[in-house]
């Protein structure tokens, strides 16, 4: 099965946010999800025929799908794939092995199927979204300014909500954008702290000294707009990227239409933290699908108290270990529907 593709996905969610109060109201009054799902799909797990909890985290899959769908049996019947494209100022500091045009041309390749991420998603049957985010203009170098203004900001949330169809059973978001791990690690130390070295990683695959740079530029840029930073939004707004941004509302949305979302490597953990540092419980409707080699994702995992699903050494980002963590989803839901019980089996529950 070849993966549908769109530039944009036509269909709105439940709201847009004209103002950062407002968003930040919604991050203090999320769904909680269906508990009577997850707890019939927890009751018939322990009547199918294997010893309980065999199948290990593939069971806790399926009673996770069922809460957030908010049904029982849940579906994997509409995967949706969103990968969000943007570009920053701060890679005019050389931070990245490629330049900037690369954006544009994966955006190309994305379009004509060509990259990992649409192949993962025709495995996985997912319809696939790509939104490239105003790649003409980039972001602020955050060196010496916040990367977007409040209504920069929230243009690119909302273009990440408003992607997010609302009939989809699982939503995988990715991003491409040259420069965004010296965002995504610039977010985590300026939440998270610690030594910016152990947030920064070699990203598209820079030399040891650019590597070193990377970690002052990152260091240096917290520093500087430390006193504007209250919590995640903030941190989004004057550090992260369009692309980071639109994974935030996207990851949101789903949460607002009642869609489980998995998440991908470093970049995409650090939108969510930039939710999870703002909202109460806000990325409980989310799994992690694998580790990234980037190192600080690991640390950020550990903040976050999520297990990835995955640990594959993937660091390409697009949504690749999304999709191979919703590969697994599926596949978890398939034995626990097509698996009999030990009634219908007729196998004593006993010896198992």
């Amino acid at each position: 099965m070849s993966a549908e593709m769109s530039l944009t996905s036509g269909q709105q969610p439940t709201q847009s946010f004209e103002t950062v109060a407002a968003l930040r109201k919604a991050l203090s009054q999320l769904p909680q999800g269906d508990a009577r799902a997850a707890e019939a799909a927890a009751t018939r797990e322990g009547m199918l025929t294997k010893p309980p909890g065999s199948l290990g985290r593939l069971e806790e899959t399926v009673a996770w799908l069922a809460r957030w769908q908010g049904r029982y049996p849940p579906v994997m019947d509409r995967p949706q794939t969103c990968v969000f494209a943007g570009n920053h100022g701060i890679a005019e500091a050389g931070v990245s092995a490629y330049p900037p045009v690369v954006t544009e041309q994966m955006v190309l390749n994305f379009e004509r199927g060509g990259a990992a991420i649409n192949q993962l998603s025709a495995e996985l049957g997912a319809s696939m979204t790509v939104v490239p985010l105003d790649l003409s203009r980039p972001v602020r170098n955050f060196l010496h300014a916040p990367a977007m203004t409040e209504s920069e900001f929230l243009e690119a949330f909302n273009a990440g909500m408003h992607a997010v169809r609302p009939d989809a059973s699982i939503l995988c978001p990715g991003e491409m954008g040259i420069g965004n791990t010296t965002s995504a690690s610039a977010l985590c130390l300026a939440l998270l702290g610690g030594p910016a070295v152990e947030w920064c990683g070699r990203g598209s695959g820079v030399s040891n000294d650019v590597l070193k740079r990377k970690a002052e530029i990152i260091s240096e840029g917290v520093e500087r707009h430390r006193e504007a930073i209250d919590d995640g939004l903030d941190a989004l707004r004057i550090l992260g990227g369009r692309e980071i941004a639109a994974m935030a509302g996207a990851i949101l949305a789903a949460r607002l239409l009642s869609i489980p979302v998995m998440l991908d490597g470093f970049i995409c953990s650090a939108a969510a933290l930039a939710l999870y540092c703002s909202g109460v419980d806000a990325l409980a409707h989310c799994m992690v699908g694998h580790a990234s080699m980037e190192p600080g994702h690991r640390r950020l995992l550990t903040h976050l108290g999520h297990r990835p699903l995955l640990d594959l050494d993937l660091r390409l980002g697009e949504g690749t270990g999304a999709v191979l963590g919703a590969i697994l989803a599926k596949a978890a839901l398939r034995c626990h529907l097509g698996m009999a019980t030990f009634a219908e089996a007729g196998v004593d529950s006993g010896a198992a």
